[in-house]
């Protein structure tokens, strides 16, 4: 019964995506496309990706150079406010397309915490938390 009801709840969001036109004169229209694609990542995903907020003995703390090695689509971590995340699965999924790319290996504080990014995002990057960033 659940499972049929979240197929339903899926096929309505995904209906409404293919609907929502892909021009328009204002960003709106995009805005809307970009929370109905993060809706259905943390919809299929939450129950996948093991958090390791929850258990503290998990956490690693990391060099800034670590860090730097991993800046590739196949192997991407990122800084946001001296945590350190592991996104590599969430690249091909990113609904900004490479932009996430752009900060690889690097602090993307600044760019994460931007105006392109809708609120529900900020909720699912403890699912990729890792450790913290080495003073």
């Amino acid at each position: 019964m659940e499972i049929a009801f979240i197929a339903l709840i899926l096929a309505v969001l995904l209906g409404a995506f293919v609907l929502i036109p892909r021009h328009g004169k204002s960003g709106r229209i995009q805005d809307a496309r970009v929370r109905v694609i993060q809706f259905l990542y943390i919809a299929t995903h939450k129950n996948k990706v093991k958090s390791t907020v929850d258990d503290p003995k998990a956490f690693k703390s990391y060099s800034k150079s670590e860090v730097m090695l991993h800046n590739k689509r196949t192997d991407c971590w990122v800084i946001l406010k001296d945590k350190v995340y592991d996104v590599t699965s969430y690249v091909e999924e990113h609904p900004g397309g490479d932009a996430i790319l752009a900060h690889a290996g690097d602090d993307s504080t600044e760019g994460f915490f931007g105006p392109q990014h809708a609120t529900r995002v900020f909720g699912m990057i403890d699912d990729f938390y890792i450790g913290d960033l080495q003073k």
